[in-house]
């Protein structure tokens, strides 16, 4: 063969497996229905902001293993009646092969008592719910459970002495469970819920509620509730006398509120909503972590995302980052099924000083939660 022959043969080789390679190439499409609108649309947005940061960058840089990454939103605007159908749009019209950032405790609920999940066989890879149930198939979190805060809430309130809690919640079918996880973490730390009250999904009506947990007299009350109902609950039970101190869970996405009521109301925040605890449950993204610093710089080098930084932004970062990690170890070919499988084989993974693992049976992937407090101008503080 000539010399001719012989590069023309080696070209035609090398564009052979390059374009090989190139047809293995895909689009990773990225599910997620979320409260775009309505009182829970800054938790949606947020989240989508920190997927996004994640995927702009991965994208801009080549994707991985020759993959793009593109996230598909829809609006259930915080109704758990479209979760489902949403879901089920975007199965038929995006064919994801993830789903992540679904916000809402009946939602996710939806979703998991369907069986979809199962049927289609997508993992869901980060969400906010209060969850009592956090083992059901293909649904996997980068942040602790619903227990792992109840459990650092009532430690908290041993250790000072509280004994008397009351609970308020949202009204549905997993409230039931709801409660029973927090008698059962309150027993454990020497304290009793002594009054339960409840408000209907979807709505700040909470009237009720007030009245129930003012008669009650508790040390400390516990919500577990929407942003937009708590800080309602706040502003009423205190202009009617309460005096208990408050403690939110992470998915009420209270942070966001005190920032906006501190920018209209600075002395309702200065007088009410000061000293409320929150609990957070990934990394505090204002500080100088290793993780923060790379969620500030992604923000500020991307510009399209106009949000500004919050806990919520950072969970959504962490689930991008998990996401991406599960599709590299997939190699060439990522499937829906790979995906399940790359998951159950992180069992360790550094994010920059905040670790995500899964395995067998346990798919909350980190056990990191701490509480913060709302200071007199609205700013979390640690």
């Amino acid at each position: 063969m000539s010399i001719l022959k012989l590069a023309k043969a080696i070209v035609l080789v090398l564009l052979a497996t390059g374009l090989a390679q190139f047809g293995h190439a895909s689009q990773i499409v990225v599910g997620q229905v979320t409260p775009l609108s309505g009182p829970e649309a800054s938790q949606g947005r947020a989240y989508a902001a920190g997927m996004q940061l994640v995927f702009n960058a991965i994208n801009n840089s080549g994707g991985v293993n020759g993959h793009t990454f593109a996230l598909v939103s829809k609006d259930d605007a915080g109704r758990p009646e479209a979760t489902l159908t949403l879901t089920r749009q975007i199965l038929s019209d995006d064919r994801p092969m993830v789903f992540a950032g679904f916000v809402g405790t009946q939602g996710v609920a939806e979703i998991v008592s369907s069986g979809i999940l199962q049927k289609e066989k997508v993992a869901m890879v980060g969400y906010r719910s209060a969850e009592a149930d956090s083992d059901a198939p293909l649904l996997y979190n980068v942040r602790a459970s619903f227990g792992d805060e109840l459990n650092k809430i009532t430690e908290h309130l041993g250790t000072i002495g509280v004994n008397s809690l009351a609970v308020l919640h949202e009204a549905g079918p997993r409230a039931a469970k709801q409660i029973a996880a927090i008698e059962e973490a309150a027993r454990k730390h020497n304290s009793n819920v002594v009054a339960r009250a409840s408000y209907e999904a979807g709505t700040t009506r909470v009237s009720d509620a007030v009245d129930t947990l003012v008669k009650a007299r508790p040390q400390a009350i516990l919500l577990v509730t929407t942003g937009a109902a708590g800080a309602r609950f706040i502003e009423q039970y205190r202009a009617n006398g309460g005096s208990a101190q408050i403690f939110v869970y992470s998915g009420a996405d209270m942070e966001r509120v005190a920032k906006q009521i501190s920018e209209e109301r600075l002395s309702f925040v200065s007088t009410v909503m000061r000293g409320v605890a929150i609990a957070q449950v990934v990394p505090n993204p204002y500080d100088n972590s290793i993780l923060a610093k790379e969620l500030n710089r992604a923000r500020l080098k991307d510009g399209a995302v106009k949000l500004p930084v919050s806990y919520v932004m950072m969970e959504g970062y962490i689930a991008a980052k998990v996401i991406v990690e599960a599709v590299r170890r997939q190699g060439q070919r990522p499937t829906r099924d790979g995906m399940a499988a790359a998951l159950d084989g992180i069992n360790y993974l550094n994010l920059g000083g905040y670790a995500v693992g899964f395995k067998p049976g346990v798919r909350n992937g980190s056990k990191f939660v701490e509480l913060t407090i709302i200071s007199d101008t609205g700013k979390v503080r640690q």
